[in-house]
């Protein structure tokens, strides 16, 4: 990765920013977790309080991506971050005052914290390319994930000590004030004035807008190959580390808070050394190679995944800890598989998609590979409460193999394609 880039006040403002309001969502994330397993006990209950924002995913995103191309995109993740620190705020104080929420509240609050990161992705997907030179993408997407992967490795510490000392509510007073911290700093950030505003905002408008994000994805098969594996993958692998996972270590194994605040961190931890470790390797392998070899890898660790919570496993010891080290350490690897490919997905995504279209093809892009998730979590979440979690982890991992090797020959392909992306992106320069 290259330093120049750290020496660059915007870039670093923008990372700074992020990287507080990361620690305090994340922190409250985790806390919320416990909070409402310890309330209720079930997986499916705890995978509709993550499905519930499907709905304005659904509903708004393709608002979001006009809107994220038509405003000033400064101004916009400016009062988007000030709107997080009132609506939290908010919740602080109701928690304050009852001394707790409910699950309904928590339904309302995930919504509407779903709502204000829709459009904030929206005019945050283009801030990074408009603030760098295209040949500096991949160190920078590098960069990115790094730090922002380091505060989802203190978040759970963090949250973990925080969440057992004092509470949900100091959790939250926290992330109030994370996210005014960042809107401060995002306010020293020169963002190039690269949005198209039309003269006239109408319907007609906004349909014209939309559909230009659309034909993009259509007409670029990187785009519309990632999208389909990239459904299949979300569908069945999100809800292993979503739902899956927590369940197994905090109602299977019995796992402590802090175990539990240990392994996030591990997971993290893993994301943090695939940009460290692997960013020259990504800068040499096709895509479409590394790719099929990320996701195959992922797909294989998974099905040794499936072996750990089995009860002949767990029969094999007195306590959860060589179980719980041994998902710790699989889990390790596919973080680190995951990130490579989102890294240099990432990067491609950028170069191939005009700054003024980041928004809306970025929103489109991403409720397409996103939009089974829920259904996902809501599916695997009801099987972890009636068969063993075993069974479910080794069906997601058979769906990914198969899925993968469906999909190797259009990986394949899009190495033949890549070259001439790169060409014409230095063709533009």
């Amino acid at each position: 990765m290259d330093v120049k880039l750290i020496k660059q006040k915007d870039f670093s403002l923008l990372i700074l920013g992020k990287l507080v309001s990361l620690l305090g969502s994340n922190m409250q994330q985790f806390a919320l977790s416990l909070y409402v397993l310890e309330l209720t006990g079930s997986a499916t209950i705890f995978a509709s309080i993550l499905s519930i924002s499907i709905l304005p995913r659904l509903l708004l995103s393709p608002v979001a991506g006009v809107f994220g191309d038509w405003f000033d995109r400064k101004k916009t993740i400016v009062l988007l971050d000030l709107l997080n620190f009132i609506i939290i705020g908010i919740y602080a104080a109701i928690f304050s005052i009852n001394g707790s929420i409910t699950i309904p509240m928590i339904y309302v609050l995930v919504i509407l914290l779903e709502i204000t990161e829709i459009f904030f992705g929206s005019a945050m997907s283009a801030v990074i390319p408009s603030i760098v030179n295209k040949d500096d993408l991949l160190d920078a997407n590098s960069f990115n994930s790094l730090v922002m992967n380091i505060g989802q490795l203190l978040a759970p510490l963090l949250g973990a000590i925080i969440y057992g000392s004092f509470g949900l509510k100091l959790v939250m007073i926290i992330n109030s004030i994370s996210f005014l911290l960042s809107a401060i700093s995002e306010m020293f950030i020169n963002v190039p004035k690269k949005h198209k505003k039309p003269e006239s905002i109408s319907i007609k408008a906004f349909k014209t807008d939309l559909k230009e994000g659309i034909n993009i994805i259509r007409s670029n098969k990187f785009i519309s190959t990632m999208i389909s594996l990239g459904t299949i993958i979300n569908f069945v692998v999100a809800p292993i580390f979503s739902v899956g996972l927590i369940f197994i270590i905090k109602e299977v194994l019995n796992a402590t808070d802090f175990q539990f605040g240990v392994f996030q961190m591990v997971l993290s931890a893993s994301m943090i050394a695939a940009p460290i470790f692997a960013s020259g390797y990504i800068k040499k392998i096709k895509v479409g190679k590394l790719c099929y070899f990320s996701f195959i890898s992922i797909a294989l660790s998974i099905l040794i995944m499936a072996i750990i919570p089995s009860r002949n496993i767990l029969g094999r010891f007195n306590s959860n800890l060589i179980p719980y080290i041994l998902l710790s350490i699989i889990s390790f690897m596919v973080g680190v598989f995951a990130t490579i490919a989102n890294i240099s997905m990432g990067t491609i995504f950028n170069q191939v998609t005009p700054i003024e279209l980041m928004g809306r093809t970025s929103t489109v892009f991403n409720l397409a590979v996103t939009v089974f998730i829920p259904i996902g979590q809501m599916l695997f979440g009801y099987l972890y409460d009636i068969i063993s979690p075993s069974y479910v982890i080794a069906i997601s991992g058979l769906i990914l193999i198969v899925a993968v090797k469906r999909y190797k020959t259009a990986l394949t392909e899009l190495d033949e394609e890549e070259d001439g992306i790169r060409g014409d992106v230095i063709n533009e320069i």
